[in-house]
């Protein structure tokens, strides 16, 4: 249940985010927009990194060098996600980010990529993205 409420808490927080990075962009630019959202992303984690005494330095030496090169995709991710809103709208940006989402964790997930064990995919994990791809096509329409 705890893992619901954070994903919920984790999904309620992007869109958030998109909509005030999207009007941000409006006023100073879509990367001075991505620059202040990592910024302050990364102020707050290091507060509360501090608060939570939460350290683990010496892990970071066994972390292969490429996954730790992975907040550098949250500059792409924002300034992809302030530029389909200001294209597409939030709602079909928001539905088609997690439509990409979902079918990559699937590959991921199916392949066994970056260590993740192998999943065997079934009918009903095709069935819900084909679900969700016609859901966001019936709302665009």
């Amino acid at each position: 249940m705890r893992g619901i409420i954070f994903a919920v808490l984790g999904g309620a927080c992007i869109t958030l985010q998109g909509v005030a990075n999207a009007r941000i962009s409006t006023d100073i630019g879509t990367w001075q927009a991505a620059t202040i959202t990592q910024l302050t992303g990364f102020i707050i984690a290091a507060i509360i990194l501090l608060f939570t005494r939460d350290t683990n330095v010496q892990g970071i030496k066994q972390v292969k060098p490429m996954y730790l090169a992975g907040g550098a995709f949250g500059a792409v991710i924002i300034f992809s996600e302030v530029t389909a809103i200001q294209q597409i709208g939030v709602t079909f940006t928001i539905s088609a980010l997690l439509i990409a989402q979902l079918f990559l964790t699937f590959l991921i997930d199916s392949n066994g990529w970056f260590g993740v064990l192998k999943q065997k995919m079934k009918l009903p994990q095709f069935i819900g993205i084909a679900l969700m791809i016609t859901g966001v096509i019936i709302m665009k329409l």
